[in-house]
C-alpha cells in the first residue's frame, strides 16, 4: 500500500498533489490549516488553487520571522532560542499553534533555509523541517534540498504536500 502511494504521488505536480490532498481531506471530513516559514505562503497558494478548496481548507499562517511565529503560533522563545527557527522544535510547534488557533484538525509546517544565504555549520542552505499533525499524530521531518532558492521553495512544496498525503494514509 505504502509502495503504491508513493508510486502514486511521487509523479505529480504540485497543483495535482494538491488536488489530490484536497480529495483526500475531503473524503474524511477532515480541514487543514498550514503554518509557514520558508515556503512564504507557497503551499496555502497550491491549495487554493484548487476549486472547492474552501471545505477543506481553513486558513495559513505566514510567519517568516521568530516574532511571528511566537505571536501568531504561539511558538515559545525558549524554543527558537534553543534551538532556532529552522529546527524540529520549531516545526512542531508550529503545526500545534496552527491547529489551536484555527478550525483545523489537520496541519502542516514548514520552516528552512531557502538561500542562497543563511546558511549556519549543521544547517546549510536547503535546510528545511516539516511538520504534519492530526489529532495525536505528529510526524517532524528534516530534509536538505539543492539548487537555488526558487527550486528548494518549490521543492519544499511538494514535499510538504506528499508528506500530508503520507500522513492522511496512515490516519485512515
Amino acid at each position: 500500500m505504502a509502495h503504491d502511494l508513493n508510486m502514486q504521488i511521487e509523479t505529480r505536480n504540485i497543483f495535482e498533489l494538491a488536488a489530490l490532498a484536497g480529495q483526500e481531506l475531503k473524503s474524511r471530513g477532515l480541514i487543514l490549516a498550514t503554518a509557514e516559514s520558508c515556503t512564504g505562503g507557497g503551499v496555502a497558494q497550491a491549495i487554493t488553487e484548487i476549486a472547492g478548496s474552501s471545505a477543506w481548507f481553513d486558513c495559513g499562517f505566514v510567519t517568516y520571522s521568530n516574532a511571528s511565529k511566537m505571536t501568531l503560533l504561539n511558538v515559545p522563545a525558549d524554543i527558537l532560542e534553543q534551538h532556532g527557527a529552522v529546527s524540529n522544535e520549531t516545526a512542531t510547534a508550529m503545526c500545534t499553534g496552527a491547529l489551536r488557533h484555527s478550525l483545523a484538525t489537520v496541519a502542516l509546517s514548514t520552516t528552512g533555509i531557502a538561500g542562497p544565504d543563511g546558511g549556519i555549520p549543521g544547517k546549510p542552505v536547503g535546510t528545511i523541517y516539516f511538520g504534519w499533525a492530526c489529532g495525536d499524530v505528529m510526524q517532524v521531518e528534516r530534509m536538505l534540498f539543492s539548487g537555488d532558492r526558487h527550486s528548494v521553495r518549490e521543492q519544499t512544496v511538494k514535499h510538504a504536500l506528499r508528506g500530508l498525503l503520507e500522513l492522511l494514509a496512515r490516519i485512515k
